[in-house]
């Protein structure tokens, strides 16, 4: 099967406290970004990658590739108002037939072994999602009251989720709450049983200050798989 992957990079700079977009911050002297397609750019088999950009972040971005001469193949497309509407144009890109991992555009540190497994599980079963277990102790709120609850029943939801693309795209065509952020759901509102692959605790999702600095330890040090 070909193998796509849609990398989402529509987030804003405001819970970083920047003007300028998350995924155009720096990271080891390169935007964050360019981290991100690279990891699915050096793989051992070719993935066909499509960015999904907001239409006036497009010249940035073009900016941005000149000016570190970044010369990894992929294809821009324009997103829309939602991170749903914005997967959904990514996906019309992806040829049916195929595998096709959607990917938050700030998550850089994502290893080889999980995107490849993701794949693989997508390729069997027609989804494999990346997800961790908690670290910490959860608690739910009902009302004004708040309970424990074991969270070795709950797991935290990360990129890449991976799906046979027949399957997703007719998910998406199918669902109606444009407010969803995590494909796994959509897909499972559609029928699709969701396969779950271990994710990683370094594969972080760069939003806040503290996120970014974190990211830098980890390559510093040598601590990415």
């Amino acid at each position: 099967m070909d193998r796509y992957a849609v990398i989402v990079a529509g987030g804003s700079g405001s819970r970083m406290k920047s003007e300028e977009p998350k995924q155009f911050l720096l990271l080891s002297g390169r935007p964050i970004l360019m981290h991100t397609i690279n990891k699915f750019a050096s793989l051992d088999y070719k993935v066909e990658i499509i960015l999904v950009l907001p239409q006036e972040k497009i010249p940035d971005w073009e900016d941005l590739i000149a000016k570190h001469s970044f010369n990894q193949a992929h294809r821009i497309i324009a997103g829309g108002k939602t991170r749903f509407e914005s997967v959904n144009n990514g996906l019309s890109a992806v040829s049916e037939g195929s595998l096709v991992a959607i990917h938050d555009g700030v998550r850089p540190l994502t290893s080889k072994r999980l995107i490849d497994e993701c794949f693989s599980k997508a390729e069997e079963h027609g989804s494999g999602v990346a997800a961790v277990n908690s670290k910490d102790s959860i608690r739910k709120i009902a009302g004004n009251a708040n309970h424990n609850v074991p969270r070795a029943d709950y797991k935290l939801m990360q990129t890449p989720q991976t799906f046979q693309s027949t399957l997703i795209k007719e998910a998406f065509a199918n669902y109606s709450d444009e407010e969803a952020t995590d494909d796994a759901t959509i897909a499972e509102k559609n029928g699709l049983d969701v396969q779950l692959v271990e994710g990683e605790y370094t594969n972080l999702k760069i939003t806040t200050p503290e996120d970014l600095v974190i990211a830098q330890a980890l390559l510093n040090n040598d601590l990415v798989r």
